[in-house]
């Protein structure tokens, strides 16, 4: 799934009407009724989901901070009421092509303040860590506002001036005559890039750009519970924006290393534990692994082979909820011996001699057998 944000074409900071209208036009464009190329419909599914979290302030608060972990992925389709009705839609989408317009369809020019890019880090955290969380410092490169001209991207004592090609319009305008009429085509100026200005005499720090990348160290807090997918988000660690514009976010995408002995499946521990056929008919008090440290594990017995032994509380925090953990569960492997001894066997024979309806252990210690097996 990609991004949502990315899906709806809108900003992290978009309000609640902005994501209603991009989520009509992006509907529209790949509703499967109107849009028979492949894909379509799952894009159309994908763009009702996004929606449908970014439009709830409490799963898009989870969202941003932890990604599609902090959902659990439960998000439908949209109500299609939201989007004014079928009717609504097809009247929209097929007005579309009645006409032409030349400046009403154009994007924005880019005068202001523009909000910086957000970035990805990937990082890599032991087992343990996840499931108990920590605090892990990390360097991203990221660029920041040059300190120097402050952004401007012009020279000290000097300034942006206007751009000769558009006349500081931003935009530049092609008549082109068809068979069917005259259309205009308006395009970005290629020489101030939307600005409308252009720097004649740019900051040598910075080389014009009003920015300049550095590398910054960064403490972020990986709370306990998280996996592999986790997303964090750190709020204005991304990108500076230009002309003053709010920096971007920064996304720390993380991903957990393996452990030899232990394995998880949401918020339960697995592991195996191999013990004797004895330990497995007498029952047996052993250690195990855990991730809170060796553990003692009760071994019932008459403990039948591939069985699940559960111990509470000892397993996965809840991400947003570390008080509450999952249980590690054990599965249990009995070994049989390949070979015995010549003594072995004499005292199992004597023991399938001694068995009987009262029970195997009163017969044990009644005959001796218990002591020269365990030697107790």
């Amino acid at each position: 799934m990609a991004d949502f944000y990315d899906l709806l074409g809108v900003s992290r900071d978009a309000d609640a009407d902005t994501l209603k209208r991009a989520y009509r036009q992006q509907a529209r464009k790949y509703h499967p009724d109107v849009n028979k190329e492949a894909g379509a419909e799952d894009k159309f599914k994908e763009i009702g989901k996004a929606y449908e979290v970014l439009s709830d302030s409490q799963k898009r608060a989870r969202y941003d901070q932890f990604g599609e972990a902090g959902i659990g992925g439960a998000a439908g389709m949209p109500d299609m009421g939201d989007m004014g009705g079928f009717a609504d839609l097809f009247d929209t989408f097929f007005n579309g092509f009645g006409g032409a317009s030349s400046a009403g369809g154009s994007r924005p020019q880019r005068r202001g303040p523009q909000q910086g890019d957000d970035l990805r880090y990937d990082l890599t955290i032991d087992f343990d860590k996840a499931i108990f969380g920590q605090e892990k410092e990390i360097t991203v490169p990221h660029l920041e506002t040059c300190d120097v001209c402050r952004g401007t991207g012009a020279k000290k004592g000097t300034g942006p001036v206007t751009c000769s090609t558009c006349s500081g319009a931003g935009q530049v305008r092609r008549a082109t005559r068809t068979p069917f009429g005259s259309f205009t085509q308006v395009a970005e100026c290629p020489t101030c890039g939307g600005t409308g200005q252009v720097i004649k005499d740019p900051c040598n720090a910075c080389g014009g750009k009003g920015v300049k990348q550095v590398r910054k160290k960064l403490k972020i807090n990986i709370p306990a519970g998280v996996d592999s997918g986790t997303r964090l988000r750190v709020s204005g660690e991304g990108n500076a924006g230009l002309k003053g514009g709010p920096s971007g976010d920064l996304y720390v995408f993380l991903k957990v290393k393996n452990h030899p002995n232990l394995k998880r499946d949401g918020l339960i521990i697995l592991s195996e534990v191999n013990i004797s056929y004895l330990q497995a008919i007498l029952g047996d008090t052993i250690e195990i692994e855990t991730v809170d440290g060796p553990t003692k594990l009760q071994i019932p017995a008459g403990t039948q082979p591939n069985s699940i032994l559960n111990l509470e509380n000892k397993g996965v925090p809840k991400l947003g909820n570390p008080v509450a953990r999952g249980n590690h569960q054990v599965s249990v492997k009995i070994k049989l011996p390949t070979k015995l001894s010549d003594s072995e066997r004499n005292l199992l024979e004597e023991l399938a001699g001694h068995y009987s309806a009262r029970g195997p252990q009163h017969h044990y210690h009644k005959s001796g057998l218990f002591s020269k097996l365990f030697g107790k």
